[in-house]
Formats: structure tokens, sequence, C-alpha cells
């Protein structure tokens, strides 16, 4: 077979900072080719130099040969042409890259009059077609819709969409499906496997999750501070990997099919640092038992009981309410971990919210130590409020880009009436130890640090007011698998040694297998299935529970990994 893409000694460098240092990649015709390595590791850097995206400040040197061509070569006007029609790109969040004044017709039909002598009645006809090819529900009319008024996974079919209207030979895929829910992931990566083969399209698969890699891909190269350390057919690469790094990304990631629970067993972790030549270097952490396996829990008295709660919202215009969260019921023990998953939209969200008085409920009671929060005045809940505190999914959303670390930790104490200016500094001292940051960190601002770290900064400050339940609200789904690895350690050291409780909300079930206690699954607002860590993976009850465990990607990995 052909290569349609030979890449030699690409380098790719901002300044003194080199992104990419020389890596060489072949992607034959109608062959998938997954690019695996952390945030960091010169993924995107690539990617986007195939494209030549590069930013101004970037300087790219080495071979890009696509059908023949050095794309390196290409005049500007001639790298349009190829753009699009030849090579296209689905980039990783649809709501930054789609265009939030046009329709999703109106920016197809762009692209499709950029390369093809198409009129606009004709274009727009197209662009409903396409919309049917990539799965949107009455495509008449939402070609006229807004990106706003899509879904995650909509938002993602409308940029692959785009990406393929023209028929590419090759498509970049850069973190296709991330944060999506594992169902619409499914649904998102059978479309580009079908695409490619009706498309004959080449595909060059960008991602840190390694069970849609081995699902998907032909052929695997996996990246390390910008240089490719191991390439392989992807059985010989979970089988036989040969690099430690590789191992490691491996021995990080969860599985739905190896039954590993934090009671048992420390996950393995990739700790970075700089070797004494300069270079990067990294060790490996293995895979730990656990030497003093928790207890079980007390019931007879838990900390939080939610009992028959329902939420509504109004509509709009008037028009009556919508049930987000339907007569639910559940309780958490002191020092348990409970976890909820299902699909966005199902309510999870939304009775999170409850729990923490952020929304009204409807009907029902939330006990937390056997008070009722619900009909609580806020003058009345205010010393309760430190009790239940929330972890949120995107650290850096959440944290103020203006104030140091040190003035977010103090703000949070300050507004929950500690006065003594020495004791918020102990504590807020304490705390940045406590999750395994320097003191020195009370002093940088949250674009300074890392993903990890700067959740690391969200969980300090639901932990400084010394709260006895944390929400966990998608804490991991962003991460690469290493700090996910890292993130999950810490959240058990830190129950294990604080006596917390965890609500623990994801749509990743490996996540959940691994951290929780017990699961509950909640479709149309309501718990349509609960079980103990074990039972729910092995006898799901509810048929919906048995589609969000088909939907997984990775079943060969998690295959040989059993």
């Amino acid at each position: 077979m052909a290569n349609l893409l030979e890449v030699r000694d690409l380098r790719v460098s901002f300044g003194a900072h080199r992104a990419v240092r020389g890596i060489d990649l072949d992607i034959a015709e109608g062959e998938t080719l997954a690019l695996v390595g952390e945030s960091g590791c010169g993924k995107s850097a690539t990617a986007l130099s195939l494209m030549r995206l590069v930013p101004e400040s970037g300087r790219v040197t080495g071979s890009v040969r696509f059908d023949g061509r050095d794309v390196l070569a290409l005049s500007p006007r001639e790298m349009r042409d190829v753009r699009g029609s030849e090579i296209s790109m689905i980039f990783q969040e649809p709501m930054t890259s789609l265009n939030p004044v046009l329709t999703v017709g109106a920016q197809i039909v762009e692209t499709l009059r950029r390369h093809e002598a198409l009129s606009k009645r004709s274009a727009m006809k197209r662009a409903v077609e396409l919309l049917d090819l990539v799965q949107i529900p009455e495509p008449h009319r939402r070609v006229f819709d807004y990106p706003h008024e899509l879904s995650g996974g909509q938002r993602q079919r409308v940029m692959i969409a785009m990406a393929v209207a023209c028929r590419p030979r090759l498509l970049i895929a850069d973190e296709p499906t991330t944060a999506l829910d594992v169902t619409i992931q499914a649904r998102i990566l059978e479309l580009l496997a079908e695409l490619r083969r009706n498309l004959s399209m080449s595909l060059l698969l960008i991602t840190h999750d390694l069970g849609v890699v081995a699902e998907h891909a032909d052929r695997v190269a996996v990246m390390l501070a910008g240089e490719k350390v191991e390439e392989a057919p992807v059985r010989e690469l979970f089988e036989r990997p040969r690099h430690a790094y590789t191992r490691g990304l491996l021995g990080a990631s969860l599985n739905v099919a190896t039954e590993l629970h934090y009671r048992d067993w420390k996950l393995p972790e990739i700790r970075h640092a700089q070797g004494t030549d300069g270079k990067p270097a990294f060790n490996v952490t293995p895979l730990a038992p656990v030497s003093a396996p928790e207890t079980s829990f007390d019931d007879d008295a838990p900390l939080l009981s939610v009992q028959h709660l329902s939420v509504d919202y109004a509509r709009r215009h008037g028009k009556g309410a919508l049930r987000a969260v339907d007569n639910v019921s559940f309780d958490i023990a002191r020092g348990e971990t409970v976890g909820l998953v299902g699909e966005s939209g199902c309510g999870k969200s939304t009775l999170s919210k409850a729990i923490l008085r952020l929304v009204p409920a409807s009907s029902g009671a939330i006990r937390l130590r056997g008070v009722d929060l619900a009909p609580l005045s806020e003058r009345a809940l205010r010393p309760l409020r430190t009790q239940v505190q929330m972890v949120f999914q995107d650290p850096y959303a959440s944290l103020n880009p203006r104030r140091s670390v040190g003035d977010i930790l103090d703000t949070v104490m300050i507004v929950n009436g500690i006065a003594d200016a020495r004791e918020r500094r102990r504590r807020a001292s304490a705390m940045l130890d406590r999750v395994g940051l320097p003191s020195a960190a009370l002093n940088r601002y949250p674009h300074e640090f890392s993903g990890g770290q700067r959740q690391r900064i969200g969980i300090a400050r639901a932990l400084v007011l010394e709260p006895a339940l944390l929400i966990c609200d998608e804490p991991v789904s962003a991460l690469d698998v290493s700090i996910q690895a890292q993130i999950l350690n810490l959240l058990v050291e830190l129950k294990r040694d604080l006596g917390l409780a965890y609500l623990f909300i994801s749509h990743d079930l490996s996540v959940v297998r691994y951290i929780a206690d017990r699961v509950h699954v909640m479709h149309g607002g309501r718990i349509v299935d609960s079980g103990d860590h074990r039972e729910i993976w092995r006898a799901p009850k509810h048929a919906y529970t048995r589609t969000l465990l088909d939907a997984i990607p990775g079943k060969r990995f998690d295959a040989q990994a059993a």
C-alpha cells in the first residue's frame, strides 16, 4: 500500500522551545495512524504543521510530502487550495472552532464554495446532505441553527461534516471525542470509521485515550517531549510495548475489563523531571497493592441522605416546566465514595447543584447529618455550606485568572468566617502541601501551572474549609492518563487521611469502577440502576446500563488486559 503522507525530520520550535524534535511519520492510503502522548508532547504541533497552521511565531523545518508534493514548499495560495479539499482537520473543541454568529449551514456552505464550483442553493442542499451523513436529526431544519443551539456531540458532528465536505484524502482528528459521553463518543468514532471506508480516506487520530486507539487504529506512534519514542502496529504495541514510557502509559490507563479498585491497588504514575544532561526524563511507579484495605461503611447514620428529590426548570415562553431530576433517592455514608454516571442532560449536574442548594428543589429532602437543607434560608444555610464543597471539571475556568493562588484560597476562608489572617495562611500552606504543591505556589497565578497542578489547586480550594463531603464533577475527564492516575491516587489518599466522602460524577465508567464504592446510573432524570463497584459491571439490571457498558471503546485492549 502506497504512502499518502511521508514526514521526515519534522522540527517545530517557538523561540528557544522545541515542540517537535525531528520526527518521522508515514500514513498509507486508507490507514489510521494514532498519535498518542501527554499534553505538551508535540502531538498538536505536529498536526498543525501538516496543515501549515503553526502560528507565525513558530518555525517549521523538515519535509512533509503529501501525495508526492512537499507541503512546506507550497505557496500560501496553493496551501489554501489543499486545506479542506485534500487535507482536512477536526479540532478538539468545536465551540471555539465554529463561528458563533453564523449558522452551521452557512459555515459548511462557505467551505464547499471555497473549493467547489457550486451555487449558493446547491451548496446549501449539499450542506443538508452532509448533516444527514453525520446523523444530525432533522438536517433540513438544523442547518439554520447556530452552534450554541446544538449539543456538544452535535457540534462535533458539524465539525466532521465541514471537514469531510470536499472528500479529503487525509483527515486529521485532534482529540475528536474528549469529554464527550461514552455513547456519543462511540457514535462519533463509528462515524469516522464509516466515512474512512466510504470515502477511501486516511486518518491521523490524535488522542490520549488508549481504549480509542485499540479499537480504531491500525498503527500507533508514541510521542514524549517532542520525540517519537515508539511506533508499532496496534496489537503489537499493546501486547509487547518496547519503551518504558509506553509501558507507563498502558499501566496508568484504566479499562473496564481490569478489576482494579482503590481499596486494593494504587495506580501507577508517570513522574516527569529533567535529566542531568538537561533533557526531559521520567520515572514510572509500579501498580502497588494497598497495605491496609478500608473497612465497610456505616449506613445506619448516613452523612448525606437525598430523599424523593425533584427539580423543575421553567421552560421558555411559559410552556410549563421541565423536570430535570425526578424523584431521586440515595445515601452517602461517612468515608464512602458514591459514583454517579449517565449521559449529558440526564440530570447529574442539576442533582449536584440541588445538593449544594445552587438550584431550588421542587420537592423532596436533602439531609446533611440529619438536617434538611432544602427548606433552609440562606442565612441558616451558610454555616452548613462549609461541609459540602465541589471540585469542578475545568479548573482553569473555575479559578480566577487575576488572583494568585494565595488570594483564591484566602477569599474562600474570609467569605466563610475565618477572620484570623495567620490561621488562614497556615491552612492555605498546609493544604497546598497536602495536595503536593510547594508553598511558593501561593504567590503564583493559575496560568503558571499545568492542567494537573490546576486541578490540585481546585482540590485545595475545596478542602481548605475542612468539609465532610466533596462533590467531584468530572474532575479527571480532560486530563492525560498519567495525570488522571495522579489525581485519582491523591483523592484516595485525601479520603483516607481526612475521612472524606465523595459524590463522584463522571461519564468515564472505567474511572468510576476504580474510585467508587457504590454506583448509581442516571437516565432521564431518574436513577435507573444501582449496585456496588463489582455487581453493576458484572450484572447490570437496566438496559441503559448495558448500553453504556457496550459503548466503552477498547474492547481489544480490555480483552488482552483481562
